[in-house]
């Protein structure tokens, strides 16, 4: 029987089409480092020969995917097309979309709740049209400041009602900026204020190489969080992952993404750490990250589990059913 797919972990900038992307570049008359379609594809692709960690993911995604993207216009048919690939492709029945609206907005140049209508406008129309669950996440920058992720909270408690189900903290690790006390102070009052106004949270974090489980462990006491992106450092602390079980905190694992930005050395690493949490009763979920930024897809990313024996059949159905429990659609 081919199971139902739910992506619980994925980015409206690493996830639309490049045809789209072009399409949308010349309508909007950017212009483009490169003269060929072909050029343009690798231009916007994370090939490993191209990609050495997740910096370098990013700035593909911030300096090319995310401007291309930045109208009301662009914003709309790009979460229209991600809903209907991934269903198409992969029979992804439910679908939990993360972006930054004001990464979208070219700088203030453009109003940000037109962006926001847009994307809401895309995903309801998708919806109709392939009968799947969605609902969007408000991306918060680690490199922005208090003020500018304090509008994005308060934009995602506007449309709490229209679709819009929960915020993330996203951006490199690189300063391991949450384990400062002071700049976890920054992050706390925003979660609790979108948390009292019915919204959950997830965080990215303990992602790459050199950040350890500490951030994990300070995310989960600081922001409590419903659940983690990636947090595969946590594999190797015994006292995070204790945390993570105590708090029922739900883990957004990638695995191409992870293969693919260097956070781990290999299938088995990959395989290691996920048998660990497996055996620590750690809940995880199977997840793209970036289909087409990572040449991916749910189908794809459950083989990849699969086939490397990563999991067996009966784990993986029981990831998928945890990511339909702890998913911030409601169930109704």
């Amino acid at each position: 029987m081919t199971r139902e797919l739910i992506d619980l972990h994925i980015h409206v900038g690493g996830a639309v089409a490049p045809h789209i992307l072009w399409a949308i570049a010349h309508q909007h008359g950017f212009k483009l480092p490169v003269k060929s379609y072909f050029e343009f594809v690798d231009l916007i692709t994370a090939s490993p020969d191209k990609v050495a960690s997740l910096d370098e993911y990013l700035k593909i995604m911030h300096t090319w995917t995310e401007k291309i993207q930045s109208s009301p216009m662009a914003i709309e048919r790009s979460v229209y097309e991600v809903i209907g690939k991934e269903y198409r492709s992969s029979r992804v029945t439910q679908i939990e979309l993360r972006f930054n609206p004001m990464k979208r907005n070219l700088h203030s140049e453009l109003d940000l709740d037109h962006i926001i209508h847009a994307a809401i406008r895309g995903m309801d129309q998708a919806m109709l049209e392939y009968g799947v669950k969605a609902c969007l996440i408000f991306c918060l920058a680690r490199e922005f400041d208090h003020r500018l992720n304090s509008i994005i909270v308060d934009k995602a408690i506007k449309y709490r009602h229209r679709g819009v189900r929960g915020i993330d903290l996203a951006g490199t690790e690189s300063h391991a900026l949450e384990l400062k006390p002071e700049v976890v102070a920054q992050y706390e009052d925003l979660f609790e204020k979108a948390r009292k106004a019915g919204l959950k949270a997830t965080v990215h974090t303990g992602e790459t190489r050199g950040t350890g489980a500490e951030g994990v462990i300070a995310v989960i006491e600081k922001l409590k969080p419903n659940r983690i992106g990636h947090g595969i450092r946590a594999a190797y602390d015994e006292a995070a992952m204790k945390l993570i079980k105590e708090r029922d905190v739900v883990l957004e694992v990638c695995p191409t993404s992870n293969l693919q930005t260097k956070a781990v050395d290999g299938i088995k690493e990959l395989e290691h750490i996920v048998r660990t949490f497996w055996d620590r009763g750690v809940k995880v979920t199977i997840n793209t990250d970036g289909p087409y930024l990572l040449n991916t897809d749910m189908r794809r990313e459950i083989d990849l589990v699969e086939n490397n024996r990563i999991l067996t059949p009966e784990q993986i159905d029981q990831t998928l059913a945890w990511a339909r429990e702890y998913s911030f659609i409601p169930k109704s």
